[in-house]
């Protein structure tokens, strides 16, 4: 088992496809750093030499921010936003959306299971 940027990529998937399993790296990036190291498409982690994983971590490290440093790096441009107190840190505060969705109805998976108000009707 291959062990990239501290995440265990499976071994019977093809290379484009398990690098896809690290936080920060999607289909695009995966074909970038498999032309970089020069890794066919159809090749699986299972058949990689020792040599192309190496080159393979060398290039994330250097070229690419991933897993907890993106983490880190997210997490902090939102703590920024709410430091702030503008609108989108205000929203991230009280948990809705923040890019101008609906809320009157939907918008569920920010805000949460319903929660029944007491004497309301259904009108």
């Amino acid at each position: 088992m291959a062990r990239i940027a501290g995440v265990n990529i499976p071994t019977q998937k093809r290379v484009v496809i398990a690098l896809t399993y690290i936080f920060g790296i999607g289909p695009s990036k995966s074909q970038e750093i498999c032309d970089q190291v020069g890794i066919p498409m159809e090749r699986r982690v299972n058949q990689l030499t020792d040599d192309e994983v190496v080159r393979i971590r060398e290039i994330i490290d250097t070229d690419y921010t991933v897993e907890g440093d993106l983490r880190r790096e997210t997490a902090m441009n939102i703590k920024r936003l709410m430091d702030l107190g503008n609108y989108r840190g205000l929203r991230h505060r009280r948990g809705l959306p923040v890019r101008g969705q609906r809320t009157h109805t939907n918008a569920r998976t920010r805000k949460g299971k319903a929660t029944p108000i007491a004497g309301k009707k259904k009108a």
